[in-house]
């Protein structure tokens, strides 16, 4: 795994010392593979249960909810080629975890997003469907979350948790099967009141922002933490407020300086999304005939 270098400790220290978060910052380690064979990936370690356990998930702002693979799970992969070995939710060996029945209010949230259904013992259930039309299935459970918290006016961390709703896969297909870059679950970071953060922040833990720098280097890498990054020459772009993902306005391209001669209004009908989940850079053609041949210019 990746160690934090001389540069990232002092960056992390800056981020503590800068944070205005009222509620304090939580950090997550970055992981990852820049291997294309592996399908390039970010991931962290997140802490559930009790007694807690471990697990690396994917970090994916293009879902909202935090769902991780279940002990009896059919078809969820039993190595990884990321040379990590899987780890497997058991409710049954949680002291903490409880079950949802459908007519909770803790399934109240899922049901109302479309994201859940009754399952034939009364439990609340999900299914998703991702782009690559991998599915993941499962029911919700509610456990505990394990993290270090900084406190305002310290650097110290401490430990602290909370009860947050997320998934435990069941059934998973496509390539959620694959052992070449198998992971133990996803981390939704979507704007949706069911992501992690937007839990946090509703009990009054964490405030609802986070801010993920990534390395892309060949082990991944950057820094995620809840709460802001304040640091000199951050420059902000404003999000789509109407859009449910992290969607911006795209305004033109830039080839080593040259601008592309791309109408602007390409970029208006969608929409531009950033998704922590998704390897590849995707453009409409009018775009990415332009993009192509000006890259191609300046390689042999």
């Amino acid at each position: 795994m990746e160690q934090l270098t001389a540069r990232d400790q002092a960056r992390h220290a800056r981020i503590l010392r800068g944070s205005t978060a009222a509620d304090g910052v939580v950090h997550f380690p970055v992981y990852g593979s820049a291997d294309a064979n592996l399908f390039g990936l970010y991931y962290t370690k997140i802490n559930l249960g009790s007694p807690p356990r471990e697990f690396n998930v994917l970090i994916d702002t293009g879902s909202d909810v935090l769902w991780v693979m279940s002990n009896t799970c059919v078809n969820c992969p039993r190595s990884s080629n990321l040379q990590i070995q899987p780890t497997f939710y058991d409710a049954t060996a949680s002291s903490t975890a409880r079950v949802i029945p459908c007519s909770h209010k803790d399934c109240a949230p899922f049901s109302k997003s479309g994201t859940s259904w009754c399952s034939s013992n009364g439990q609340c259930g999900y299914t998703f469907q991702y782009l690559d039309l991998s599915v993941t299935s499962g029911v919700y459970v509610k456990d505990e979350l394990r993290f270090d918290s900084i406190l305002p006016g310290s650097t110290i961390p401490k430990s602290r948790s909370a009860p947050i709703v997320f998934g435990v896969s069941t059934y998973q297909s496509g390539r959620l099967t694959s052992t070449q870059h198998a992971v133990d679950g996803i981390l939704g970071f979507g704007r949706g009141d069911l992501s992690v953060y937007s839990q946090l922040s509703s009990t009054g833990l964490t405030p609802r922002v986070f801010s993920h720098c990534l390395k892309g280097d060949g082990m991944g890498g950057g820094i995620f933490v809840l709460g802001k990054i304040l640091e000199q020459g951050i420059v902000y772009t404003p999000l789509t407020p109407s859009k449910h993902l992290y969607y911006v306005h795209l305004q033109s391209i830039a080839v080593s300086g040259d601008m592309l001669g791309v109408d602007p209004v390409v970029f208006t009908n969608g929409g531009t999304f950033f998704d922590t989940g998704t390897t590849h850079a995707y453009l409409v053609d009018e775009a990415h005939d332009q993009f192509v041949n000006a890259v191609s210019k300046h390689l042999s």
